[in-house]
């Protein structure tokens, strides 16, 4: 006889972190052995504003319930203006995002330094709470990418 898990519900969490701070902030708290979710996958991008807003699309298509931009403050990137392009995408893809019927808080766009550590496990908590809070994405799914 097999027993039923009684197993909660945790969200699907994607965050694009730019390789010179938000990546390098994930690191540092990782390295302080701060705590934030497991079930947050982060995808290392080179800058914030080389983030296509279809990776985000395709990501709830696949099945994320929450998607997050973690980049350099604004004055501060490596590539002098990128998150300046990465602020206005975004905001374009919020307008879409909201057309397409998707709740504009299953994304968010955060700033954070390399030297942020607690600052980025603070925000990866924050943000898996207010996508618990949402429930599950069924919007975008793709019933072919769920694995059952």
């Amino acid at each position: 006889m097999i027993m039923a898990e009684n197993k909660e519900w945790e969200p699907r969490i994607v965050a694009f972190c730019c390789n010179w701070c938000s990546y390098a902030g994930a690191d540092l708290a990782g390295n302080n052995r701060l705590e934030y979710p497991k079930n947050v996958k982060i995808i290392r991008i080179p800058c914030s504003c080389r983030l296509n807003p279809m990776f985000i699309l395709r990501a709830f298509q696949r099945g994320a319930d929450g998607v997050i931009l973690c980049g350099c403050h604004p004055g501060d990137c490596h590539y002098s203006t990128g998150n300046y392009f990465a602020r206005r995408r975004m905001t374009l893809l919020f307008s879409m995002l909201d057309f397409l019927g998707i709740d504009k808080g299953r994304t968010r766009v955060e700033w954070c330094s390399a030297a942020e550590g607690v600052r980025f496990a603070g925000i990866m908590n924050d943000f898996v709470a207010q996508i618990k809070a949402l429930g599950e994405n069924k919007k975008l799914e793709d019933v072919r990418c769920k694995t059952n």
